[in-house]
């Protein structure tokens, strides 16, 4: 039987892409929550970039063939419970249980199209890359016939390749082994959504279908047209309300971005009751709380109108990310794009670990915020029961 060291040597080879520490056991605030591990190229010589995720912080440093290895033994010996490692031919897990049991697989799959090793502290390299044209891109506007990106869509551009970002962070949480289904409320004219399914299907080789939902008639004939222009048979386009729909009994992953105000809650809340294995979502005018927030001790600054309003918005989003946590979700926020494009700029990332949290301390935060959200109440219509037993009023 391979001992640790040996199996991860194994899998670290010249097509390894991706490796991901999860399910970090201690709580300490100084403790990375998560570790992505990728090769770069530094004056020639592979080498692997730990980025170690640290509250808000990404905390980066390299490592040597010899020197990862022992540094993600390290990390499976003193907290995280699960590694995730992604090739171009196989994909490799280390589990933890509780008493320090350690499970080691590889799953073989198709070959995957080969990874360049970026090098190290140069220009940044997107996942799409700038002078490869990409269909939906070229007719969307952001990149002309040749590739070249748009000046004026440079922005849209950096946003895209930020949100694929994201989505590679979760790749461990999507199964290889069936379809997997992804529902997008609010698409709009559907860039991230094109993104996506090129992304996932095309380069990563995912069988997924993808749903685009959005009240706008004319954009949804759009984008269907498109997706039919692109041969893209698993991207659907329907028109509807997030609230109401019932087209699906599973969802694999939930995306709502910018949906406004109360929206948002009823695509959470969705994905819950579907028991959605991935969650991201970027809120909007969060007015909800703040038509609402009352409390003594922050009367004096909750005075100032655009105060209360951002400090509303703030503690939406926790409040948000605090319920999802208490259904079995490991919840982030996240910086999605820079606060200079826009002060809606928080991404809720949300993975199922089946882990529910207590609420107490949230329904104690909410009662003297008088923060009595939706999201709340659909997720919990009978009410928040704490621990203690009591229920919350």
């Amino acid at each position: 039987m391979k001992t640790l060291q040996e199996f991860l040597e194994e899998q670290f080879d010249q097509e390894m892409m991706l490796a991901v520490l999860s399910g970090q056991r201690k709580k300490d605030a100084d403790v990375p929550s998560k570790v992505r591990i990728r090769p770069v190229e530094i004056k020639g010589t592979v080498c692997y970039q730990a980025t170690a995720t640290v509250g808000q912080k990404a905390i980066h440093k390299n490592y040597t063939h010899e020197e990862v290895t022992a540094y993600i033994t390290d990390c499976l010996e003193d907290g995280f419970s699960q590694l995730q490692i992604q090739g171009q031919r196989k994909d490799a897990s280390v589990l933890v249980s509780k008493k320090g049991k350690q499970t080691m697989k590889v799953k073989q799959h198709p070959a995957l199209e080969p990874v360049k090793i970026m090098a190290h502290n140069r220009v940044k390299q997107y996942i799409l890359k700038e002078g490869i044209p990409v269909p939906f891109l070229v007719d969307l506007g952001v990149m002309n016939a040749q590739g070249k990106v748009h000046q004026h869509s440079y922005d849209k551009f950096k946003q895209i390749n930020r949100f694929l970002e994201f989505i590679e962070d979760i790749l461990p949480a999507l199964s290889r082994e069936r379809e997997i289904t992804i529902l997008d409320f609010g698409c709009g004219k559907s860039y991230l959504t094109f993104a996506m399914y090129y992304y996932l299907r095309e380069l990563k080789g995912y069988d997924v279908n993808i749903i685009g939902l959005d009240l706008k008639t004319d954009v949804i004939k759009k984008c269907s047209g498109l997706a039919q222009k692109y041969g893209y048979e698993k991207l659907h386009f329907l028109q509807g309300d997030i609230a109401d729909y019932d087209g699906v009994t599973k969802v694999d992953m939930v995306v709502t971005l910018h949906a406004c105000d109360k929206a948002t809650d009823y695509a959470l809340a969705k994905a819950v009751e579907w028991g959605a294995e991935v969650i991201l979502s970027v809120p909007c005018c969060q007015h909800e709380l703040n038509d609402k927030i009352q409390n003594e001790l922050l009367k004096p600054v909750l005075k100032y109108g655009i105060l209360k309003e951002r400090m509303s918005a703030l503690l939406t989003d926790g409040i948000r990310a605090e319920l999802l946590e208490s259904k079995g979700y490991r919840t982030q926020i996240l910086e999605f794009i820079d606060m200079e494009h826009t002060p809606k700029n928080l991404l809720i990332r949300a993975v199922k670990t089946g882990k529910k949290q207590s609420t107490d301390s949230l329904a104690e935060m909410t009662e003297a915020l008088h923060a009595d959200l939706i999201l709340e109440k659909l997720l919990y219509p009978q009410g928040i029961q704490t621990e203690k037993g009591a229920q919350k009023p």
